[in-house]
């Protein structure tokens, strides 16, 4: 394992501790994302709760009871899952991060950056109108499905259930779930550079010059589309230059949804974590610092990971098959 020390603006000191077997560069992408997370006042005792989970023993090994896990699971009153890439892999989503997870001839982090769309507009908004295309062909899985039903079964029930997404696919959405906190954003809203206006867009493509666009084959040539004919802005004649509204490397997440997120996690009485890898900060640092506080976590994935043993259950296999039986209508329920 590897440790390093991180200190916010505020002074406070913490560690992240990350697997010998995590890259140079994610772990490098993974740091920046952390210190810049801990810089924000509005976490800040989310952030000292953290230093104290990282500082409490290791429980027992978690337990793959589905029935003692469904008995917690009748009993709560406010969920809270948390869900990530592996998720969405099990609709066929491409990742491209990992030996082989190239758009052309370069992976995520060469393209979700500022910097990237600075220089080269046309060739990110290529790369993202690819992804949305390839959204558009990809439908919610079983779990996707499993989540959406369990939280509108609740909610007649005067429960509730929150997803809280790494995911900027939006596959929670379309399976039908309602209460949705996107960290990282989604692939189809797009935020004005001029005017900073957001808005839903379906649109397919999303501009002309896009159309044919994208293709992923690292043999194919940039389109070297003129910025004036990417996406615009329509709001009020601003015609500001579009950007996909993800929060790409080097950016901070977005405050409102931090709060809500420590509100959500604050309020729950039980906690799910679905399909992610627990080493991707800040999201890594949720999970661990409910568990602390003697909340039920229970950790769905195809295999275990840093975060694994703090938990109450592991259910280990993929979240298509392992957790519609997990939510399943209880018996106990009217």
């Amino acid at each position: 394992m590897n440790i390093y020390p991180l200190t916010s603006q505020r002074g406070l000191r913490m560690s992240a501790t990350f697997p010998s077997c995590y890259s140079k560069q994610d772990l490098q992408l993974t740091l920046m994302i952390v210190r810049q997370f801990t810089s924000r006042g509005v976490t800040s005792h989310l952030c000292t709760r953290f230093k104290e989970t990282q500082n409490r023993p290791v429980m027992a090994r978690p337990s793959s009871d589905l029935a003692a896990f469904r008995e917690v699971f009748s009993k709560a009153k406010h969920v809270a899952i948390l869900t990530g890439a592996g998720v969405s892999a099990e609709s066929g989503v491409p990742t491209f991060r990992g030996e082989g997870g190239f758009w052309r001839k370069w992976q995520a982090q060469d393209l979700a950056t500022p910097g990237a769309f600075s220089q080269n507009p046309s060739r990110v908004w290529e790369f993202y109108h690819y992804r949305r295309e390839v959204m558009l062909t990809k439908s919610p899985n079983s779990a996707h499905v499993a989540i959406a039903e369990c939280e509108a079964r609740l909610q007649k029930q005067g429960r509730r259930v929150t997803v809280i997404t790494q995911n900027i696919d939006e596959l929670h959405r379309r399976a039908g779930s309602i209460n949705i906190l996107e960290m990282h954003g989604s692939l189809f809203k797009t935020c004005c550079m001029s005017c900073g206006h957001v808005e839903v867009n379906h649109k397919s493509p999303i501009c002309a010059a896009l159309e044919g666009k994208g293709a992923p084959d690292p043999n194919t040539s940039d389109a070297q589309i003129p910025p004036h004919d990417l996406p615009r802005c329509e709001q009020g004649g601003c015609s500001g230059l579009l950007r996909p509204n993800v929060v790409w490397f080097g950016e901070t997440l977005d405050s409102d949804i931090l709060t809500r997120v420590e509100e959500e996690l604050d309020l729950c009485d039980l906690c799910l974590v679905v399909g992610t890898s627990s080493i991707v900060y800040p999201a890594a640092m949720f999970a661990p610092q409910v568990a602390a506080r003697g909340i039920p976590v229970a950790e769905f994935n195809m295999e275990e990971t840093p975060a694994t043993m703090r938990f109450r259950f592991h259910f280990q296999g993929p979240c298509g098959t392992t957790l519609p039986p997990a939510l399943a209508r209880h018996n106990n329920e009217p």
